[in-house]
């Protein structure tokens, strides 16, 4: 054991680019969107056009630095109509929430990501062929007077279904802390990767580390083929003890990884864990730099999976979000199993780096607009097209929803949004885009009467906005009902979808209105 190609409307700027890399299958789709899309490769450079001023008292988004960026910059940017963020396909906040909910308890609003709540449900958008996106650019009005909801939905091609993709080296990271002795914690992590030995193909490997007060390797890289016992004893022999140090645990994964490091294969950290760090170093910034260059030399991704009744959302989402990685919750064995069994195993390769989003409103149109979510994930409007800025890594099989909610200036007509995303080639690193647009005649006349899948956009965005804001009445969503209203309007959707997790979702705000 070792210790341890584009286009530009007339009149704005446009762009937009996404990312989030990843293990999991966001959500399958059918072909029910509305956006003009083109694409092409670009290589680089500059915006052609200064960016539109936006009038006085515009509470547009005005772009601003990441955490980890450069903090110093010579002039701040001009107040724009232009959103940009990476791409994210978190959705272990609506997961914590649901199990908050189900143990009779609201969960902390901290701990609320809309778009983590918006990203947890299948979406419609037709999907390409190749490597690469779709953008799909709708949206409906609320019943808020000139206010809309403003969707952007990224797709990625389907997830082969015979299984091909390059062979998988995946290091796992379990916590085996005394808090992780907790039922639904450790053996639920235990049951899920024993199944998901069997499930892997004999060419993948797996690697396993456990961390408490210190971390080692119980398990140095090892081929499926004809090791699958010793794997399963590995995983069985697993027990809790003390402290946790996610630190040391990351630190040794990340070692591990690097020295059983296979070309041509995608290489995975994959941390399980309640994220209650409480030794070592217990700041996501400090844990990552000690790993960095085995992050940026071998792009080695970080996938986190929470668990625990009690859990450190904030660690986990920072730990993935600026390892290149992304975060899921697991609350029961159908969780995991889902995680484990089905998806890990399918959605191994990338399809896109550092993928950002950008969306410029138009200033004839539009009066003022603002991002639901992503509060993290913000990035410079100018870095848009700067292929050094970190953005989102994104397999196929994956969705991915951005909602704005937009106020439209009194009886204007034509030109609203353009969405653009960049990303680079997984193995060329050479940069493409990929734009659609929205006119004003586009939008729906109400959310709740739009396509299904847009008003379950919104029914998700509402019910996170309400558990952000206890009482319902600070920064609410444009047109945002009640929870009684919107419990019933959930309940009306999951009839007309006949969709379970519809069905959860209904139930979940049926319990927060019940609890508030």
């Amino acid at each position: 054991m070792k210790r341890h190609g584009t286009r530009r409307p007339a009149g704005v700027l446009l762009a937009l680019t996404a990312a989030c890399g990843l293990l999991l299958t966001g959500c399958s789709g059918d072909d029910d969107g509305g956006a003009r899309k083109s694409d092409a490769s670009y290589g680089g450079g500059s915006h052609d056009m200064p960016p539109p001023h936006a009038p006085e008292g515009s509470n547009r988004y005005e772009g601003g630095e990441r955490e980890g960026e450069q903090e110093s910059r010579e002039a701040v940017p001009e107040p724009d109509y232009l959103s940009t963020f990476a791409l994210d396909v978190d959705t272990a906040s609506y997961g914590y929430a649901r199990r908050t909910l189900d143990e009779g308890r609201l969960p902390d609003p901290s701990t609320v990501r809309p778009e983590e709540f918006v990203n947890s449900f299948r979406q419609d958008y037709p999907r390409p062929d190749g490597d690469g996106f779709t953008v799909t650019v709708d949206g409906a009005r609320t019943d808020e007077e000139d206010w809309s909801l403003v969707r952007v939905g990224l797709a990625t091609r389907s997830a082969d279904a015979d299984g091909e993709r390059p062979p998988a080296a995946l290091t796992f990271v379990i916590d085996v802390s005394g808090s992780m002795a907790e039922p639904g914690r450790l053996d639920l992590a235990q049951e899920a990767l024993g199944t998901m030995t069997d499930e892997l193909r004999d060419d993948d490997s797996v690697a396993l580390v456990t961390f408490s007060g210190e971390a080692e390797t119980v398990l140095p890289m090892t081929r499926l083929d004809g090791h699958r016992g010793e794997i399963h004893d590995a995983i069985d022999g697993l027990e809790p003890t003390d402290s946790t140090n996610v630190g040391a645990g990351v630190e040794t994964g990340y070692e591990t990884a690097v020295e059983g490091l296979r070309k041509g294969a995608t290489n995975r950290v994959v941390l399980v864990s309640d994220a209650l760090a409480n030794t070592g170093e217990t700041e996501a910034d400090a844990i990552l730099e000690r790993i960095a260059s085995s992050r940026r030399e071998h792009g080695i991704t970080l996938f986190g999976v929470g668990v625990g009744s009690d859990y450190g959302d904030a660690l986990m989402e920072q730990l993935a979000d600026r390892g290149d990685g992304h975060t899921v919750y697991v609350s029961d064995e159908e969780d995991a199993r889902e995680v484990f069994c089905e998806e890990l195993p399918r959605n191994i390769e990338l399809t896109a780096r550092d993928a950002k989003a950008q969306v410029a409103f138009d200033p004839e149109t539009v009066a003022e607009f603002r991002l639901v979510g992503y509060d993290n994930r913000k990035v410079a409007d100018e870095d848009f097209r700067d292929d050094r800025v970190d953005g989102g890594e994104v397999g196929p099989g994956h969705t991915v929803t951005a909602l704005y909610a937009v106020r439209t200036r009194p009886g204007a007509e034509g030109h609203l949004a353009t969405a653009t995303v960049r990303w680079l080639d997984p193995d060329s690193r050479t940069p493409h885009e990929e734009t659609g647009d929205l006119e004003t005649d586009g939008l729906q006349e109400s959310v709740w009467r739009a396509r299904p899948r847009l008003t379950v956009t919104a029914t998700a965005a509402y019910f996170a906005d309400a558990l952000r804001s206890p009482g319902h009445r600070d920064s609410a969503l444009p047109g945002a009902p009640g929870l009684a209203e919107l419990s019933e309007r959930a309940g009306s959707l999951a009839a007309r979808t006949e969709d379970a997790d519809v069905r959860e979702l209904a139930e979940a705000i049926r319990t927060a209105n019940r609890l508030e």
